[in-house]
């Protein structure tokens, strides 16, 4: 199911903003649930799905108070991923998340309950003018569907580069046992 674009749809260009757009070219997108709110992603920026259970072996535990969202890393080709739980990071309701989704260019990884669907767009809408501060970074949008709005997660936008590099500087001092 796609939404069509109509006078107040939005396209998003790669700086980030939203501008009035025509005919768009429909962008694959992931609808999944967290916290069992439905929330999308654009399906270019998932690298790799993987069930929990298959991660078990791989994932590292992580614990720090200053990010209780963030409990596990796993490494890819190298790279150390934070697994970000997006319930717990949006403050929903607490569930036994199933899925890890690997995230393309971005050191993070999200814990998410399920996919609901696979779907495509033409348009992203402007964020209403209730989100203020971080939500404007959490998110690029609403993705319109037959069934009803959905936010659309920012894959660059969960963690700061200051939190990135505290979450590295802990994780390095854990591996070579000074406390950070």
């Amino acid at each position: 199911m796609s939404a069509a674009p109509s006078h107040g749809a939005r396209a998003l260009h790669s700086s980030g903003r939203a501008r009035v757009s025509a005919a768009q070219k429909q962008e694959p997108v992931i609808v999944f649930v967290a916290g069992g709110k439905e929330m999308a992603i654009p399906a270019g920026a998932v690298h790799e799905i993987r069930s929990t259970d298959s991660l078990a072996g791989e994932a590292a535990l992580l614990e720090q108070a200053d990010f209780p969202w963030i409990r596990h890393t796993i490494e890819r080709g190298g790279t150390t991923h934070y697994v970000v739980s997006v319930g717990s990071f949006f403050g929903l309701s607490r569930t036994r998340p199933s899925l890890v989704l690997v995230l393309r260019g971005v050191r993070c990884a999200l814990l998410i309950d399920r996919i609901e669907r696979m779907d495509s767009l033409s348009a992203i809408y402007a964020l209403p003018r209730a989100f203020q501060g971080d939500e404007r970074r959490w998110f690029l949008g609403l993705a319109l569907f037959d069934d009803g709005a959905v936010p659309m997660l920012n894959p660059r936008g969960l963690l700061t580069t200051e939190q990135m590099e505290r979450l590295d500087a802990r994780l390095t001092a854990s591996l070579s046992g000074v406390p950070a």
